[in-house]
């Protein structure tokens, strides 16, 4: 891209991996309408999404990350200007109102409940964190257009709001029949709380099973994890891939026979719908899956996985699956028909595209009158 067009849109994180998926979806489908993106955030500018102009940096400290989140919004000539992180709400809508360009919010989690889930951010420590996400909930209200991954999610009453829910692009997706020994695939962020400990605790007692653990893993698990994989029973049965760009991710799937979904019920979780859920039955992978409230209705409803209460139960049930590889076909062949009539070929996000498409119209019939 020439440094002398703007780019129509630009999306800014200091918080997300440029090979986030739902970064690489939205992306996609600004593409499809022939829209021009730039996008800023961390990792390696490798794993962003193809055709975009990327910039990607390491993580850093908390300070560093502050230092981001004044500077960014300065740094992108986007004509719309979209962020998908609390904390930059307020200064990049400053910036834009200042510079007259269109502000786009993605709140696509329930940041005040996730910070509930996560240590650091209880008690005064915690206080300032929960500040600016109830102020970045207010301000995102007011900007030129809120998307939210859910119809549950904050803000309810903004100036122009769209529910995008992170619906599978089924382009990234690479379903394939069951091959080889017996194994289990996760794909998404890798922490206690998402179960990451009981899906290796469920293939350790399950020894005919090994399992992919495909993304990144939280610093605070990581040495425990490797640890425990390390042990002899478990000895080169668990693969750690890191993140993955959304379709690289899913090549790693191909010839799995079943997939992984055992969040906890955290605050966080109890109310929430996991993409993976949607991404594991277009690709007719077989779920095995904790009874959170919103995937059990899907997994029922669809007759593609098996839901259970304990570590136990979930070993029992991959060795009754290698033993009669028959139920698991049942499995695969429900949850692919679930798929093909419940998850349009039409997503959110292009319904997201359309919006920003529109934005990009009515700022250039204002120009075009001023």
């Amino acid at each position: 891209m020439s440094r002398s067009t703007a780019p129509d849109v630009g999306i800014i994180t200091t918080g997300h991996d440029v090979a986030d998926a739902r970064l690489h979806k939205i992306t996609a489908a600004l593409q499809q309408r022939d829209l021009s993106v730039e996008l800023w955030g961390l990792g390696d500018a490798d794993g962003g999404p193809a055709g975009a102009d990327v910039h990607a940096g390491p993580r850093g400290n908390l300070v560093q990350r502050l230092a981001r989140t004044a500077v960014l919004p300065w740094r992108t000539n986007a004509k719309v200007v979209m962020t998908v992180d609390p904390d930059m709400i307020p200064v990049t809508r400053l910036v834009t109102a200042l510079r007259r360009r269109k502000f786009v919010v993605d709140v696509h989690e329930d940041y005040e409940r996730l910070l509930a889930d996560r240590a650091w951010a209880q008690g005064p420590a915690g206080l300032p964190a929960r500040l600016i996400v109830r102020a970045g909930s207010k301000l995102a209200a007011g900007a030129d257009l809120t998307v939210v991954a859910d119809s549950h999610l904050a803000p309810h009453q903004a100036k122009h709001r769209i529910v995008v829910q992170n619906l599978p692009n089924r382009g990234f997706l690479a379903p394939s029949p069951p091959t080889g020994a017996p194994r289990a695939v996760y794909v998404g962020d890798l922490r206690r709380s998402r179960g990451l400990f009981d899906m290796v605790e469920t293939v350790a007692a399950a020894p005919d099973w090994s399992l992919d653990l495909i993304g990144p893993v939280a610093p605070s698990d990581r040495d425990e994890l490797e640890a425990r994989i390390a042990r002899p029973d478990l000895t080169g049965r668990v693969r750690l891939h890191g993140r993955q760009p959304p379709a690289d991710a899913w090549q790693l799937t191909k010839g799995a026979w079943a997939s992984l979904a055992m969040l906890q019920p955290t605050p966080a979780f109890v109310e929430a719908m996991p993409s993976k859920i949607y991404e594991y039955l277009a690709s007719g992978l077989p779920v095995l899956s904790t009874r959170l409230p919103r995937q059990t209705k899907v997994i029922e409803e669809s007759g593609g996985g098996v839901l259970v209460d304990s570590v136990a139960e979930a070993s029992e049930t991959l060795r009754r699956w290698s033993a009669d590889p028959g139920e698991l076909e049942k499995l695969r062949d429900h949850a692919l028909q679930w798929a093909a009539d419940h998850l349009p070929t039409n997503t959110p996000y292009d319904d997201l595209a359309d919006a920003i498409l529109n934005l990009l119209k009515d700022s250039a019939s204002l120009k075009g009158r001023a």
